[in-house]
């Protein structure tokens, strides 16, 4: 094939489709028997598996019409735009296996709209993003793929000469296409169903993995609050109010997907937020808590690390602080530069502070232990007479743990 094309502006629809001339041309005698035993040979193999066949029926609609390349073009309709991939390539194009091309301005989008054969003439001189790939097509022969109504795709054939295809040929390929559509379908629904089997089993290891994580978090915290409580009420009330933190976090918590690769589960900042203070929202004063930031999400155990912060922060501030008077507010601000995750939490508005605690208590130690520690953090407090400001920094690179 010549390595420079260029699309032709004039050059029109009716220039580039031009079915019609496949009932003028002459139709050499076939031996459709030979066709016929050749298609059924194929067909049996099928329940072994479909994915190796469609490649052998690609090859057979080439073969029967003496083209020089062919090749299938499964349509994505969920894409969006919607496009077709190009699979199962045979002959001189098979080096443009796995490209996609648009569905609703192509030659394979005509042929499902119109749900015939259609035969093309240079399509490159009015598709230029066929000529951007430098490919001269004289002529392409496609038939739609369909299994019912469902649109599946389109089995094509390239000729590197003119006038070369005719009906003989589209009743060939249209036979062909029968069975492909059928092996295309079972190909689809056994890789549909293998990637559910394995999302089940990915879905059964994430839930033992964060079950455990729970109850080693829970049992870190029985274990240092028993040594500190000094009654089993005080321990009662802490633990629950703990677990219900981490509870509202695992509820934050979103399966996502990068670049097609393992599933990463995330949340947001914002949400998090707002969902562990609301219980001390008043629904009378709008700026009793007030959040504002950027949109920052995070991985699983920076989810329920930062959802234990915030709750030891809204739980003293609900006994001690801002919370506790009818007047009080929280703003709660978080920003973050090139490394750095800065979060900001400001009480006004409650009991006067006259300085630091003079003993640390085991929330306290909670929220040190961590942000130092699980987030590789740092924190500074604040104690002035009008409400605490803590400062919590965390390095981004942390975030997606």
């Amino acid at each position: 094939m010549p390595n420079a094309v260029a699309s032709i502006p004039s050059w029109t629809f009716d220039d580039t489709f031009v079915s019609a001339e496949l009932d003028r041309r002459p139709s050499p005698e076939r031996d459709h028997r030979k066709i016929k035993q050749a298609i059924q040979e194929l067909a049996v193999h099928m329940v072994d598996g479909p994915e190796k066949v469609l490649p052998r029926f690609v090859e057979l609609a080439m073969q029967v019409t003496d083209g020089v390349s062919s090749g299938i073009s499964v349509a994505d309709l969920n894409a969006s735009p919607p496009i077709f991939r190009w699979a199962f390539l045979k002959g001189t194009l098979a080096a443009f296996e796995g490209a996609t091309t648009p569905r609703d301005h192509s030659p394979c989008g005509v042929t499902l709209d119109n749900d015939k054969a259609v035969l093309t003439r240079h399509s490159e001189r009015y598709y230029s993003w066929i000529a951007d790939v430098n490919v001269i097509l004289p002529e392409v022969l496609l038939v739609p793929l369909h299994r019912g109504t469902e649109q599946l795709g389109t089995l094509w054939i390239v000729s590197d000469e003119l006038s070369h295809f005719n009906r003989g040929h589209v009743e060939a390929v249209t036979e062909i296409a029968a069975f492909v559509s059928i092996a295309l379908r079972m190909h689809q629904t056994e890789t549909r169903l293998s990637q559910a089997l394995s999302e089940q089993e990915s879905l059964a290891k994430e839930m033992s993995h964060r079950v455990k994580n729970v109850f080693n978090i829970v049992d870190g915290m029985i274990h240092l609050g028993g040594r500190r409580a000094e009654t089993t009420h005080e321990l009662t009330q802490a633990l629950s109010g703990r677990v219900r933190a981490l509870a509202v976090a695992h509820g934050m918590i979103r399966r996502s997907f990068a670049d097609g690769s393992l599933p990463i589960r995330t949340a947001d900042m914002d949400t998090l937020i707002g969902a562990i203070m609301r219980p001390y929202e008043d629904p009378k004063r709008s700026t009793r808590v007030i959040t504002r930031g950027p949109d920052v999400s995070f991985g699983e155990h920076t989810t329920n690390a930062i959802a234990l912060v915030l709750h030891e922060l809204a739980t003293n501030a609900a006994k001690y602080g801002a919370l506790s008077r009818e007047t009080g507010t929280v703003q709660i601000d978080w920003s973050t530069n090139a490394t750095t995750l800065t979060l900001k939490w400001k009480e006004r508005g409650g009991p006067i502070v006259t300085g630091a605690p003079l003993a640390v208590g085991f929330g306290s130690r909670l929220v040190t232990d961590t942000v130092t520690g699980n987030l590789s953090g740092t924190q500074r407090y604040d104690w002035q007479p009008e409400g605490v400001e803590v400062t919590l920094n965390m390095p981004l690179e942390r975030l997606k743990a």
